[in-house]
This record gives C-alpha cells, sequence and structure tokens, in this order.
C-alpha cells in the first residue's frame, strides 16, 4: 500500500490513490482521488521545485521530511504534518466517522466528477487567517463559513494562514466553501476530480509567506510611480473632463501619479477602443499627462456586447465562454446605442487563444498609444445569475475550475506586456486567485458601501488579503456606492477613509458620488469626487494627507522591494512582526505598514481619541509630539480629525511628521 515513488510517497488502497511529494522549502504537496491522478487540471503550482527530501518507509507508516516539515502517512492513507525540529503536530487529517469515510470522502456528480471533502482536526485556540477578501467583517475566521467563489467584493484565494504555524493552499480553483469549524475544518469542492492541497512550516508568520511566494509565484517590482496617487471617479465622460482635473491637481500643485479612464470611454462594450466621438486624442492626452508625471490608466472589461465588432468572430472562434445550456449569454448590462440593457458575453480567459486575440486589440487600440496601465474591472467575472456551474471554459467545467478566471486575465495582459518590451506591469484588478500577484495584479476591494462600518470591514479585509499573498492592495477611499459631499457625516468619513489609504500599499480615491447621473445608461456618471469637491476644510486636510504620501515614497518602496523578493506584505497584521506576543494576534484595527510604522485607523464617527495596542519588544514614538511609549502596554492616545495614530519605531527615520 506505501511504497516510494521518484522523490515522494504514494499510497494506494481501494480505489483510492495518495501522492505525497515535496514541494519548494519547507513545504509538501498532495494529491489524492479515485483510480488514478488527473495531470493537466489548473492550479496555482508550477512544476516540481527542487527540494533535498529525506524519505523513509518503514512497515506500515511513511515519513517524507523536507526541512521543517515532515509528512506522516499511516497504513490507512492518512496524513499528518508535523514540525521537523519538535515533532510538534502542525495539522492532521481526521475521519468523519469511525467507520465511514475517512478523511476524503468522493460523492459522483457524474462523469468521473465528485463532490469532493477533505477534513482535518480543528485545534483550541487555534486562529486563521487568509482566504482572500469577504465582507463578513472577520479578522480572525475560525468558526466561519467561507465560500469559495468569486463575487464583487468577495475574493477566493484559498490559502490559510494559522497561528499553529502552517500555511495550507487547497490548490483547486473549483466552487466550494471551507468550515472553518470547532469540530474540524472541511474543505469542499462541489464538482471535481481530485483533491490537491500543498502545506507549508516556517519558524515564524515571515517564513511562511515566502515559502508560499516561492510557491506560487512572487509579485514584480512595483513601478515607483505607482506609489503615488491615484485618482479615479465614476465617470470622467470625455477626455476634455479627465484633463481638466488633471491640469488642475498641476495648477494646485498637487502630487498626482495615475488617473482613471473609466467604463463607457468605449465605442461598445467589447470593441476595446477609445469612443473618438468622447476621447478625440487619446495619444496626445497621455503624452501631456506623462509630462505631468501622470500615467493614464483605461478600464478594460471581460465582457463583449453583440453590438460589439469583435462579437461575432470571438463566437465563430470558440473564445467566448460556454454554457451547459442554452446560448453563451452572461449577464445584462448596458452598451452605447441603446437604452436598456443587452445580454453580453465574457470572453475565455482561460484559453490562451482567447487572451491572444484580446490582448492584440488592446495593443493595437491602447498600448500603441501610450497606455500602460489597465484596471480590469468586472474580472470574476460578473456573471448574473452567478450559476458557474452552467458555465464551460476552455480550461474545464465552470464548477471545477471557475475560480482562476481573475488569475488567467491579469495572465494574458502581463504576458502581452511583456511580449511588448514593457518590463513594468501594474493591473488594477477586483478579483484574484492564488499566483495573481506574480502578475502584476493589484487587487482592490470592490464596490462597497460608504459608511464607518465599512471603513472597519475594509481594515480587517486589506489583513487578510495580506495574508493571502497579494501585496498590491486598495480601497474606493470614501467607500464607492454614494456619498453625499454635503454631509458633515460622509466628509469626515472621506477624512479618515484617506487617513487610512495613504498607509494601504495603494492610495487610490474613487467612488460612485451623489448626485447620480442615470438617465440614458451609457451616460451613467456621478458626481465630483476630486480633493477639492468637499470644500475647503476637507481639502486642506487631504492635500496634508497627499503630501504625507509624497513623503513617504521612499519607504514605501523599500517595502515593494522586500515584497518582491520575500512574499512579505507591507501592510499586514501585527503579529507577523511580533509572532512572539500573543496579543498581537488579537489586534483587529490596527496594522504595520512596514517593520517600522504601526498604523491605528479611527473608523467611527466623531472620534476624536483612540485606544492603540503597542506590541512589546521595542518603544514606540508618536511622531508629532516626540513623546515615546514603552511596547506591551494599551495607550490612549489623541485623534483630532487632522490626523489617526500612527507610531514609528524607536529608532527608525520615517518622515511621518515631515
Amino acid at each position: 500500500m506505501l511504497h516510494e515513488i521518484d522523490g515522494g510517497i504514494e499510497w494506494h488502497g481501494g480505489h483510492q490513490v495518495v501522492r505525497v511529494e515535496p514541494w519548494g522549502a519547507d513545504s509538501v504537496r498532495v494529491r489524492a482521488g479515485l483510480y488514478r491522478l488527473h495531470s493537466g487540471i489548473p492550479g496555482a503550482l508550477d512544476e516540481r521545485p527542487a527540494a533535498d527530501a529525506e524519505i523513509r518507509v518503514k512497515g506500515d507508516t511513511a515519513h517524507l521530511v523536507n526541512g521543517e516539515i515532515t509528512a506522516e502517512v499511516d497504513d490507512d492513507g492518512m496524513l499528518r504534518f508535523l514540525r521537523s525540529s519538535s515533532q510538534a503536530e502542525l495539522l492532521a487529517e481526521q475521519r468523519a466517522h469511525f467507520w465511514w469515510p475517512g478523511s476524503r470522502t468522493y460523492t459522483s456528480t457524474g462523469n468521473g466528477y465528485y463532490r469532493i471533502e477533505q477534513l482535518f482536526a480543528a485545534y483550541e485556540g487555534e486562529r486563521m487567517f487568509g482566504l482572500g477578501q469577504h465582507t463578513h467583517g472577520l479578522f480572525d475566521q475560525k468558526g466561519a463559513v467561507v465560500d469559495l467563489v468569486q463575487r464583487n467584493a468577495e475574493v477566493s484565494i484559498p490559502f490559510l494562514f494559522s497561528s499553529r504555524g502552517y500555511g495550507l493552499l487547497w490548490n483547486s480553483p473549483a466552487v466550494g466553501r471551507v468550515e472553518l469549524a470547532g469540530n474540524g475544518t472541511r474543505w469542499v469542492s462541489d464538482s471535481a476530480r481530485q483533491i490537491d492541497y500543498w502545506v507549508t512550516a516556517g519558524a515564524d508568520p515571515a517564513a511562511i509567506m515566502a515559502n508560499y511566494a516561492g510557491a506560487t509565484g512572487h509579485a514584480p517590482m512595483l513601478p515607483e510611480w505607482a506609489s503615488g496617487f491615484w485618482q479615479c471617479k465614476l465617470r470622467y465622460k470625455t477626455q476634455e473632463e479627465l484633463m481638466e482635473v488633471a491640469r488642475e491637481h498641476k495648477r494646485r500643485g498637487l502630487p498626482l501619479s495615475v488617473i482613471v479612464a473609466d467604463f463607457f470611454h468605449w465605442t461598445h462594450l467589447g470593441d476595446w477602443r477609445f469612443d473618438p466621438r468622447e476621447w478625440p486624442d487619446p495619444e496626445g492626452m497621455v503624452r501631456e499627462l506623462r509630462a505631468m508625471g501622470t500615467e493614464l490608466m483605461v478600464s478594460v472589461w471581460p465582457s463583449v456586447s453583440p453590438l460589439s465588432e469583435n462579437f461575432a468572430e470571438m463566437l465563430r472562434r470558440g473564445l467566448l465562454v460556454a454554457t451547459e445550456q442554452g446560448p453563451p449569454v452572461h449577464a445584462d448590462w448596458a452598451d452605447k446605442g441603446v437604452d436598456g440593457k443587452v445580454q453580453v458575453s465574457f470572453y475565455d480567459a482561460t484559453n490562451p487563444q482567447a487572451r491572444e486575440f484580446v490582448w492584440d486589440r488592446i495593443q493595437r487600440n491602447y498600448h500603441d498609444l501610450g497606455v500602460r496601465v489597465w484596471w480590469l474591472d468586472a474580472c470574476e467575472p460578473e456573471i448574473k445569475p452567478g450559476h458557474q456551474h452552467n458555465l464551460h471554459y476552455h480550461a474545464g467545467p465552470g464548477a471545477e475550475v471557475a475560480n482562476i478566471y481573475p488569475a488567467e486575465h491579469a495572465r494574458g495582459f502581463y504576458e502581452g506586456m511583456r511580449a511588448a518590451g514593457e518590463s513594468e506591469v501594474v493591473t488594477l484588478c477586483r478579483s484574484a486567485w492564488a499566483g495573481s500577484q506574480r502578475y502584476g495584479a493589484a487587487l482592490w476591494s470592490g464596490d462597497i458601501a460608504p459608511t464607518f462600518a465599512s471603513l472597519r470591514t475594509q481594515i480587517r479585509a486589506g489583513l487578510n488579503v495580506a495574508m493571502s499573498g497579494i501585496p498590491w492592495w486598495t480601497t474606493d477611499i470614501g467607500g464607492f456606492h454614494g456619498g453625499d459631499q454635503d454631509s458633515p457625516q460622509y466628509r469626515e468619513l472621506l477624512v479618515r477613509w484617506f487617513q487610512y489609504g495613504v498607509f494601504c500599499p495603494l492610495l487610490r480615491l474613487h467612488g460612485f458620488r451623489e448626485p447620480f447621473v442615470d438617465d440614458l445608461h451609457p451616460q451613467m456618471s456621478g458626481g465630483p469626487n476630486e480633493v477639492w469637491s468637499y470644500g475647503e476644510e476637507v481639502y486642506d486636510r487631504l492635500r496634508e494627507l497627499l503630501f504625507l504620501r509624497e513623503r513617504l515614497r521612499p519607504y514605501v518602496m523599500e517595502q515593494m522591494r522586500a515584497a518582491h523578493e520575500s512574499g512579505m506584505p507591507p501592510m499586514r497584521p501585527l503579529f507577523v512582526d511580533f509572532p512572539g506576543d500573543a496579543r498581537a494576534w488579537e489586534v483587529d484595527d490596527a496594522f504595520m505598514f512596514g517593520p517600522d510604522v504601526l498604523v491605528a485607523p479611527v473608523a467611527e464617527y466623531g472620534a476624536r481619541e483612540h485606544d492603540v495596542y503597542l506590541p512589546e519588544g521595542t518603544r514606540w514614538r508618536e511622531p508629532y509630539s516626540g513623546e515615546v511609549y514603552p511596547g506591551g502596554t494599551l495607550v490612549h492616545l489623541p485623534a483630532p480629525l487632522d490626523r489617526a495614530p500612527v507610531l514609528v519605531r524607536e529608532g527608525a527615520s520615517v518622515p511621518v511628521a515631515g
């Protein structure tokens, strides 16, 4: 039943086969299935990295030792994962029942596909982080049931970081869920062919994140221009409107790194080109902006209207996502030239030929005009209704592969840019999957509410994104769905959110502000959303924050270098830098920005004071007053509206106060 294979261990029992292999530093990969193991199923793990593993098969037990992790396989095919240095159990598969089933369950859905369950033991006191980005508002997700499906503001990245000192990647893009229950952790795929997961161990959280980046890909080096301020609203309707905003930044002496041409700048959805009636000289626009030190980012959707000049060819060549039943229609959406909505399709990003087709249009219609920054909106993809089980992709049935779509979409732009000779690739994406970071994908938190409760949720969501291996992250400052410029409460929210955004990896102002304009769908737009749009008092505060970010940019780029080289996210929970401080694992309303800056955003209306926990092991300096506080203490700090509590590690030189 147990035998050694090329560099690994394989177990056979009944109709089941389990394979265990070393996979990168301190890590192992496990695949299990009925009758055979399949190759070619999409995932986040490339060819097996070299590893100097020790394999011992003795009697009814086998061990694979790869650095700090040891995988133990018994004669029933059950696995335990141990820390090699201490032989302490990190994680173990667990039986669902003493008689049947074991830790793995396969229930046929037909034609060689199964509803799959994989069960692991639960441990008292374990905390669980990562899993992408969710709106449940939880930091520690122990006790939650989390859907594994891509939706607007719900990003499925199935990497789980445990306080017990391990990380687990569920290397399957299948639709399903993970149950982090008190009596076990269960991963479920609704319909798939086999189990595939990867486990890593590390001496500290930084080591685990480094191992994960080594296995799934390192983020590129963020271009320096991307570390500044990004200006955006829904939407600038014309070239002249957008340029006037950029010129006003220049007149006021305000920094502006990126400005965005949002949706409906196109002729038809899926044409992927500027409407010349509204954008008569995009090449001249890009040239003028670049002379100001500003890049133009263009919104690109993966959906294709039947009115598009590309629709018929893409349909004929099979480049659109197919459906199991019915025509290849995936959502209803507005398009130019019609008063109502049309039935649109999505191109199949899992098809290499479809990616090449889309990039060819992007290159001819945008890149050749000088555009080099991409906003990949609605890239879940945003199907309506969300029936992934009715879709069929080039890579396989929707139920088995749908979650990988945003990563493959970003891949098409990354590979296209590199083939075009570009070394700097940034794509702002509304969704992601494991490995998206290797393609220059920057994630933002989707279409969120403009409330203090939403801001609190973003703080926790961003920390879990960091623990999911995505170092480039941002939010719509002020929220997306609304925001009354004349409301004192909303103005305060905008200031507090901007104070938070300055210390996010990317700084971006965006939103669908009141009053809305939606008399005809092609004119869909919102009110002004520039830093000067909210009155002089708000403007003065936002202006100072813009220059704070400018002062921080060298420090930001140091953190981006670390993210590129080691997988360390710039914005991270306190426990990443202070794993030995038990209380640091509980803090969900503050974070480290790099190793030297502790940020405690204010996320309550009217609050002018804030309690902040300072991790032990160092002393902390308040940069404006110069006062120094001991670590391991909870301090009560002033939080006037012009700034939120930010503290600097004693001895560090970070120009927070100028």
